[in-house]
């Protein structure tokens, strides 16, 4: 429907023009026959709404002399111009706004002569010609400077998703590596134990059998995680996974490369080791968005746990004035949030009202 209208506003923006060039020619008792003229304006308004999308070029080539020794055409032939500015090169309609108008001045000399009704009929038609094709051409660029705009932003945005799964990916597989660090130790030590029972003297023959069962399933079960694992290690040493007791560590390093830290630790004893790397990990990745993103500023480090209401991560720190988001923000907290999920907890992040910010996870306690 829009397409329609838009091709009936062309069509009798055309004849308008054309009318108004036919009037003022037969009034000046000039041109030719009339039916010759409604010919030649019936083929120009039928080329503009057949061409003048996928042929402006030839179209306007074919309307230029048409417009010339015709009236009725001449109200085809800006139109088609301005096609020619909208959909092609700056090159090819300059090229063609010249070639118009080194006609109308060559033609209208030899019709009109030296005088002064011919400089008025060439300035008007020129400067008509060139006006339209130079807003034609401005709008051809908007259009480009905005499509240009959206395909970064487009870019931009895909980028950030790739990041964000990314880091995702990565949690995943960090949890993984850990998961299996976990596993592998207590499935070595029931195999050890099993294969204790087995040759225990005082156990019987059923006892016997049943720990050499369950020392071979456990011996299974170690080896079909290790091949599941291997397909996601990533390249890393072999150190021991850190827990809530290697934080203090972790503070007192940030307060080593000089960043002002204040640790508040309550209740870290009996923790189990998965909640505390987890908090550890959280803690690490707090203390590095402070350190990128407002360095220098006071943070705060709060660690609450208990049996009853699971374990509590609050770090706040003063936010920098003017900071700007470095490229990637948000990969590292994407990762933390997929993190705290997969273990059924919760995070929370973001500025507070008193020019702070804050990071807040709660880890359940494994019954």
């Amino acid at each position: 429907m829009r397409r329609l209208l838009v091709e009936l506003s062309v069509a009798l923006t055309a004849v308008a023009l054309g009318l108004f060039f036919l009037v003022n020619t037969i009034s000046e008792g000039d041109g030719a026959p009339v039916p010759v003229e409604v010919a030649t304006g019936v083929v120009a308004v039928a080329g503009l709404i057949l061409f003048r999308r996928t042929r402006p070029v030839t179209l306007a080539l074919v309307l230029i002399p048409l417009g010339i020794l015709f009236a009725l055409p001449m109200g085809a032939t800006p139109i088609a111009l301005f096609a020619v500015g909208l959909r092609r090169r700056a090159g090819v309609a300059a090229g063609l706004v010249a070639l118009h108008a080194a006609l109308v001045a060559s033609i209208y000399f030899i019709a009109l002569g030296n005088t002064r009704l011919y400089y008025e009929v060439v300035v008007f038609l020129v400067l008509l010609h060139v006006s339209l094709v130079a807003i034609a051409m401005l709008i051809r660029s908007h259009r480009q400077l905005v499509a240009s705009l959206a395909e970064r932003a487009r870019q931009a945005e895909e980028g950030q998703r790739l990041r964000v799964e990314q880091a995702r990916s990565s949690e995943r597989e960090r949890l993984a590596r850990e998961m299996h660090d976990v596993l592998a130790h207590r499935l070595s030590l029931l195999a050890v134990h099993a294969g204790a029972l087995e040759v225990r003297r005082e156990a019987s023959g059923d006892e016997q059998r049943a720990a050499g069962v369950i020392r071979e399933t456990a011996h299974d079960a170690l080896e079909d995680l290790r091949s599941v694992i291997h397909m996601l290690r990533a390249p890393a040493d072999d150190r021991p996974q850190p827990t809530l007791g290697d934080v203090p560590a972790l503070v007192e390093q940030s307060r080593s490369a000089g960043a002002d830290v204040g640790l508040t630790l309550d209740g870290g004893d009996g923790v189990p080791v998965t909640v505390g790397r987890h908090a550890y990990r959280i803690v690490q990745e707090a203390l590095t968005n402070a350190r990128k993103h407002a360095p220098g500023a006071p943070v705060r480090v709060a660690i609450s746990a208990c049996a009853e209401h699971g374990l509590d991560v609050a770090v706040r720190n003063a936010l920098a004035p003017g900071s700007a988001a470095m490229p990637g923000a948000g990969s590292g907290l994407a990762g933390l949030r997929e993190r705290v999920q997969l273990v059924g907890g919760r995070l929370e992040h973001g500025p507070t009202t008193g020019g702070e910010f804050h990071l807040k996870a709660w880890l359940p306690w494994p019954t």
